[in-house]
């Protein structure tokens, strides 16, 4: 009885340590794509996140994503592809790439999450978003007008077909250097997802070191 007291109340209070977590397992935490796709990011390891502003699990992604990046350092290059699915992501991803033309994305990637999560402003409607961005001080008829253009409806397109290519099932999903991909599903959770891209971030990168 006394060891099994002790036991409990050194667990109670940290004291037990935990067993380190094993190395992620291709077919379970992520997939191997083949044949591996080309990528465009040079010198440095090509990481893709494909997201839906709509998706809550996205959102509670957003901040395990920016300290993941802050300690992922110069070796990578970071891209974002929306996942186009419903009409309601449609409207979503034209939001992403007008903003991304406005030079608008660094400053409103974040706050179009919370505000139509946590605030309810349905930002999947078009006038809602337009007077949203008006809002933050962004032109909204410049805005409106690049979202109905042809140049962000080529972009949509393209990341329709990209969810075929990566063979993406769900979001939030990230696709490393082209050879791999994982998931939120896959992983467990948020925070294993993370820890399964570092790995194979870390992976990709010896690959690349190799003759």
């Amino acid at each position: 009885m006394r060891i099994l007291f002790a036991a409990l109340l050194a667990a109670a209070f940290g004291l037990v340590q935990a067993q380190p977590a094993s190395e992620p397992t291709s077919g379970r935490d992520y997939q191997e794509l083949t044949p591996p796709h080309p990528v465009t990011s040079g010198e440095r390891v090509e990481v893709i996140e494909v997201f839906y502003y709509g998706c809550p699990v996205c959102y509670e992604a957003q901040p395990h994503i920016s300290r993941w990046l802050m300690r992922a350092g110069p070796g990578i290059v970071m891209l974002r592809v929306p996942a186009v699915f419903t009409e309601s992501s449609e409207s979503f991803a034209r939001t992403f790439y007008t903003l991304g033309a406005m030079n608008q994305i660094a400053r409103l990637h974040w706050p179009l999450y919370d505000n139509h999560h946590f605030d309810g402003k349905k930002l999947n409607e078009e006038d809602n978003v337009v007077k949203w961005v008006a809002g933050n001080g962004v032109d909204g008829a410049r805005f409106k007008e690049i979202w109905h253009s042809a140049r962000v409806s080529a972009q949509v397109e393209a990341a329709k077909k990209a969810l075929d290519t990566y063979e993406i099932k769900g979001v939030p999903s990230f696709v490393i250097d082209g050879k791999y991909v994982t998931s939120a599903h896959m992983a467990g959770s948020v925070a294993d997802m993370m820890r399964v891209v570092d790995y194979l971030v870390q992976r990709a990168a010896a690959e690349r070191k190799r003759p």
